[in-house]
């Protein structure tokens, strides 16, 4: 029998469609790539767009000149340059559209993935987020920072090459506000962080749990919002990503890549959505908030249902993919 199972954070309803069930089988979804005439994060392509490199991460051996590098974005969606300025007219709310747009290029070569990356160049990839997010934090605009991954068309994708994007934003998101709202409200009725009572009631149960190092833990949400998604966290109580240390990166790049190799085991290269969440910046800090990393494979789409009531129909029991995913190897 189907189930409405709520989000315990954001209170958000999903429907656990055990009729109408779907292992990996059934899902014959593919990145479906556009063809590239010319990739523009391939090396030796770096000067030819003129793109102002912002951090980089040079190769050890030599050979290649770079292994991450960090580029504005040259069709950014907000504006780096200007000061936040909030409007009113009437009723309606509108300020000038202030952020950063930047690029993260994982890796040089073209065709690598977070399946096929070794841990050390997934680690790469993370501590290059991490000095991004120190750097902007000093922009005293800023009160929130995103990290998003699109891969594959069916995604957002537009280039194969490995890449994501970090957005710096003036305002926290709604997504993230929602997180903040029930963590907040959780804490003040119980004293505690949802996030680390998930944490532990994960591990103790095991039904949802993926992976688990000391460090981090991957789970099949309990009100997973599409089949196979995927929650990445901190086992210890962390509010904000800069604050990673290097030991714990190397654990999450362990968690990131072995995590990456079972959904591709079991679901192939599909396309998928990556999000990391971490507390907002300065004043706007919030010490009860727990960062994490949403996984969102685009196995299904979304319908009249969907978009009128804002309730995700999941095929996949979370359990069920949970067991996949442990089972892949």
């Amino acid at each position: 029998m189907s189930e409405l199972r709520k989000d315990p954070i954001t209170g958000r309803w999903v429907i656990i469609s055990v009729e109408r069930a779907k292992r990996p089988t059934d899902f014959t979804v593919s990145v479906d790539w556009k063809e590239e005439k010319l990739c523009p994060f391939c090396p030796g392509h770096e000067s030819e767009k003129n793109d102002k490199e912002l951090f980089v991460i040079t190769s050890f051996d030599k050979q290649n000149e770079w292994m991450v590098r960090v580029v504005e974005d040259r069709y950014p969606i907000l504006d780096f340059h200007g000061e936040v300025e909030r409007i009113g007219e009437g009723m309606y709310d509108k300020m000038d559209n202030i952020g950063a747009h930047e690029i993260i290029v994982e890796s040089p070569f073209h065709d690598k993935t977070l399946a096929t990356m070794s841990i050390e160049e997934i680690y790469n990839v993370f501590w290059t987020y991490k000095q991004r997010f120190l750097a902007l934090k000093e922009d005293k605009r800023f009160r929130q920072v995103l990290i998003i991954c699109n891969h594959g068309y069916g995604a957002g994708g537009q280039l194969k090459h490995p890449h994501s994007q970090l957005l710096a934003t003036p305002i926290v998101p709604k997504s993230i506000m929602e997180e903040i709202e029930g963590t907040l409200e959780y804490y003040a009725y119980k004293e505690r962080c949802i996030f680390c009572d998930i944490v532990r009631e994960e591990l103790r149960l095991k039904e949802r749990l993926i992976i688990d190092n000391p460090s981090f833990i991957a789970i099949a949400p309990f009100a997973s919002r599409v089949p196979f998604e995927i929650c990445i966290l901190p086992v210890e109580h962390v509010s904000s990503f800069e604050n990673i240390q290097e030991e714990e990166a190397m654990d999450m790049a362990r968690v990131v890549k072995e995590t990456f190799m079972r959904m591709e085991k079991i679901l192939g290269d599909c396309p998928y959505n990556l999000f990391l969440h971490s507390s907002p910046f300065n004043k706007y800090h919030v010490s009860e908030y727990h960062w994490h990393i949403e996984i969102m494979p685009r196995l299904t789409k979304l319908a009249g249902f969907e978009w009128g009531t804002g309730f995700y129909i999941n095929p996949t029991p979370p359990e069920m993919a949970a067991e996949q995913l442990r089972g892949a190897f």
